[in-house]
């Protein structure tokens, strides 16, 4: 068995899904749209986007003699479902259970220790949406899936319900082929979006994007935009709901850690109100749900009432 199918025999060990590895090379192509995407303002205020752009265009910026990138995904899809309840916030599906940065990262560092043990010359970086990558783009050349024209990375087994992890490594390997494009005339994603963030196909401006909107984006946002809003709380899942392959191919989790928490499917408004900051804390750690803090969260549930 090669090097590379004893990482992908590994990797499944330990929990992933999808794994795929391709070679670690410029982007020169994806770097000249991340610079139009830039340019245009479509990040919003998340103002570490127009930082480290040459380690997101070049990896070797990040690990100087990298060779690879191994890919991973992890499906975190459950078939719970929201429901049309009054003064009550729809959270995103991804955020229901367990913090994914923390179910990733140490399966992450484990298998790189272990072909660290197999190759004591091995070396590499892992990440879980954390640093200067650009894990859609290296799970489409990995094989994991494509970038669908709502910009989520879509697999033929699990549809877009699955967290990208990779790790940047130093060996050569065995590419596999580049995942292929199945959306074909469909553009259903880009029709249900309510605030019409989906400018064009595979392309999303983000500072019209509801999951930006109520997770990332700090300070008021304009009535244009709120409005709109369709009860979401906490991030949208409006564009992966009407998708086909999502339809088709969402198969449960076997990871209980993302199962949801208690009341954290669609939470009255009324008891994010009253939280207090220990409540926030307690009930919300090791959750994804803290990156947004407690007056998000709060901005997030007044904008709901005044608008339901």
């Amino acid at each position: 068995m090669s090097i590379s199918q004893e990482i992908k025999t590994r990797a499944v060990e330990f929990g992933f899904q999808k794994i795929g590895i391709t070679k670690a090379e410029p982007l020169e192509e994806e770097g000249e749209r991340l610079e139009k995407w830039l340019a245009r303002g479509y990040q919003g205020t998340m103002e570490w986007m127009n930082r480290n752009t040459e380690k997101r265009m070049d990896v070797t910026k990040i690990l100087p003699d990298a060779k690879s990138i191994i890919s991973v995904a992890m499906n975190y899809y459950t078939p719970h479902q929201h429901s049309e309840k009054e003064q009550a916030g729809k959270i995103s599906r991804y955020a229901w259970g367990d913090d994914y940065h923390d179910i990733l990262t140490p399966k992450l560092h484990l298998l790189l220790d272990w072909i660290k043990s197999q190759h004591p010359n091995a070396n590499g970086k892992v990440y879980v949406d954390t640093g200067p990558v650009l894990e859609k783009v290296w799970a489409q050349r990995a094989g994991i899936g494509w970038e669908g024209k709502h910009t989520n990375i879509i697999s033929k087994e699990y549809g877009s319900w699955i967290f990208l992890g990779e790790i940047i490594l130093n060996l050569e390997l065995e590419y596999d082929a580049p995942a292929l494009d199945h959306c074909g005339t469909c553009t259903l994603c880009i029709d249900a979006c309510p605030t019409q963030a989906i400018t064009e196909p595979y392309v999303l401006d983000a500072s019209k994007c509801i999951s930006y909107l109520t997770i990332e984006h700090k300070g008021e946002i304009a009535s244009s935009l709120t409005k709109n809003f369709d009860g979401w709380l906490y991030g949208c899942d409006i564009c992966q709901d009407v998708c086909p392959w999502n339809h088709k191919f969402a198969e449960p989790t076997n990871v209980v850690q993302f199962e949801p928490r208690e009341n954290n499917i669609q939470p009255k408004l009324e008891k994010i109100e009253n939280l207090s900051e220990e409540d926030f804390k307690m009930k919300f750690k090791g959750s994804a749900m803290k990156r947004t803090k407690l007056s998000g969260l709060k901005r997030n549930a007044k904008i709901l009432k005044e608008t339901m």
